[in-house]
Formats: C-alpha cells, structure tokens, sequence
C-alpha cells in the first residue's frame, strides 16, 4: 500500500502544519447531487445495496475527487452500520429515511446488546477502505468515520430519526444507568469501528455527533462528549510511522468548542452558525478547525458563492489549521457547477492566508 501522499494538504492542515492553501473537502461529498452518483445508486437496487458492494462503494467514493480537484476522499458508507451490526436490523422506508425494525425498547433489549464482531458483521466497510485506497494510489488521503455514541443511541432508542428526541430524552433524564449501559458499549463498538478502518488504510477518522446539539449543557458534557472522550483515547493514532488525526463534528455545538477542543481531538468540525474567527480565537492553539461555509450558499450564483467563501477564509485569517469544507453536509439539491465554483474560490482565494 501506498503511505505516501502525494497531496498531502489536508493532513497537513488538521496536524496544524504549513500549507500552500487552504485544503476542501465537502461533508456528503459521494451522494445525490451527482448524476453520476445516482446511477450508480440505481444499479446498486437499494442504500444499504450500495453500502455493501464493494465496488460500488469504492466508484461512488471516488466519483466527487474525479471531478473536483478536492483534497480529500471520504469513504463511502453510514454512521448507522454499527447499530445494524448490533442486529438492530436497518432499513430505508422510501421517502422517510432509515430506520430500525428491532429498536431499544425494553430495559433486556438495553441489557442485550453487544459489541458487534467488526472482522466480520462489517468486513464490507473496511473491505471498501482497503479497495478506495488502493484506487486513491496516494493521490489524497481517505477520511474513515463512524457517528458518535449519543447519535447512534438516539437512532437505536428512536427506531429512526427523531424530530424532538423524546424518547431517548426520557430514557436519560428517568434511567441513566441503562442511557450510559448502550452509550458505553456504543464507545466499546466505535473505537473498534475506527481503529479497523485506519488499519484497513484510513488516513484521517471523524466522528460525527449529529444530535449533540439536541442536548442541554449538562447532558451534553455527560452523555455525549464523555464518550467522544473515551473514543479518541483508545484510537490508533500512528499507522505506518504516520499520525492518522481525529476530527470531531457536533451539529448545535459551537456554544461548547472550548471542551469538545479539549477531548484529545486533532480538529474541530464547525457547523455554519459559529463565526469560524471567533472559533480561532477561543481555541485556535490547541485543534484545527474544519468549516464552515453553510451548504445554501451553493444555491446562489458563482460571484455569491465566490464573495462567502471570502467571508469564511477573511474570518479564520492568516496561517494554517483551516480546513475548509461545508457546515452541514451537500443539499441533494445542489447544481455541480456551483461545487466547481466554491472549490475554484477556495483554491484560488485561499492562497493570500498562507
């Protein structure tokens, strides 16, 4: 396997190190706004279809860094795999996302789960990782990823997607302990989730924690970042004499950047509602930032979207440890044109900060 890369920018930019540029990748970079990424999907027969043919997950990865010179590649797959593996049973009901035919109901469902065996219930994702990294040949790293603990929970205990949390809501504020028992075998299942991605050849690893803005103060520090904590403790953090950073994103969480920056991560994940120079100066010593252009901006013209990611770039100012990406993932409803324009603006505008 290749270990060296031959643009190493967005590495770089997350260990806080000298680049040329601002590096850009783009959160749901592989997914619906590409045509090509919709006949792909199509021959695949379903989501999950696609997840778990190699192949097509590997063509689907790499379709965004064939046609935009971006700086990275994400592997392509789903934060909910590890509850699926966790025999939760996923599926996707047409036109109302994913959901769980065995969710967390009872206290012995809570009692019964189990980390799930990686080598084997999720042999098809890091088989991907092996396959899009080999393809990449050291052309740009490869970002694994998993969700975090509390945003797998408040799937597993919701049975989908949730609009006002209530049910994994009442299970923390009545039975803590049980909220802790999935939390806590979720972090067991996650580190192990990631560790065999970057064996399997990730470069870099995220997590994402969707719903850790669905928290109050308190119950956040407790039920989410605590266990974002423990998953970058027991990380691989060098492969092949390289260090593989850790990128943290918590949607609704710029009002605690200063303890998620505190968790032992390499950057920060910045949804669009936090000014990204305010960010800086709250904890630009100690992670990289990532972020954080808000994914509507690409619905505007070129000269829009030209004069925003100014905006972005001015705010973070001079010097490195920005990596430039969206703050949400890419609207299915985005014009690809508008994508070769925000990564032309970012490359191009970029270059004055360094």
């Amino acid at each position: 396997m290749n270990f060296k890369v031959k643009n190493d920018t967005f590495l770089r930019a997350l260990l806080r190190q000298p680049t040329d540029y601002t590096p850009l990748w783009m959160m749901r970079q592989a997914g619906r706004f590409l045509p090509e990424y919709r006949a792909t999907r199509r021959k695949a027969g379903s989501f999950m279809g696609l997840c778990k043919n190699t192949d097509l997950a590997t063509e689907v990865t790499l379709q965004p860094v064939e046609r935009f010179p971006l700086d990275a590649a994400i592997l392509f797959s789903d934060i909910l795999t590890v509850p699926d593996a966790m025999g939760l049973g996923l599926y996707f009901a047409e036109g109302e996302g994913p959901k769980f035919e065995r969710p967390l109901e009872t206290e012995a469902d809570i009692k019964a789960l189990h980390v799930p065996d990686i080598g084997k219930d999720l042999k098809y994702v890091t088989d991907a990782v092996s396959q899009i990294r080999k393809s990449l040949d050291g052309r740009i790293p490869l970002i694994g990823f998993s969700g975090s603990p509390w945003t797998l929970s408040c799937y597993m205990v919701e049975g989908g997607g949730s609009d006002d949390y209530a049910k994994v809501k009442t299970l923390l504020y009545k039975e803590p302990k049980l909220m802790h028992h999935i939390l806590d075998v979720t972090a067991q299942a996650v580190t192990a989730y990631l560790n065999a991605q970057i064996e399997a050849g990730a470069q870099a690893v995220m997590i994402f924690d969707s719903w850790g803005g669905a928290l109050s103060h308190a119950a956040f520090h407790e039920f989410s970042l605590a266990y974002t904590q423990r998953i970058i403790a027991g990380l691989t953090k060098e492969k092949d004499g390289v260090r593989i950073p850790c990128i943290v994103f918590t949607k609704g969480g710029g009002l605690w950047i200063e303890s998620i920056a505190d968790s032992g991560c390499d950057a920060v994940g910045l949804d669009w509602t936090m000014d990204i120079g305010v960010a800086r100066q709250k904890v630009g010593h100690k992670v990289a930032l990532q972020g954080n252009l808000d994914p509507a901006v690409l619905f505007a013209t070129p000269d829009i979207i030209h004069n925003e990611v100014e905006k972005v770039l001015n705010s973070y100012g001079y010097g490195s440890g920005h990596v430039f990406n969206l703050g949400h993932g890419i609207s299915q409803h985005t014009d690809p044109d508008n994508v070769a324009a925000l990564v032309q603006a970012v490359r191009e505008l970029s270059k004055k900060y360094h």
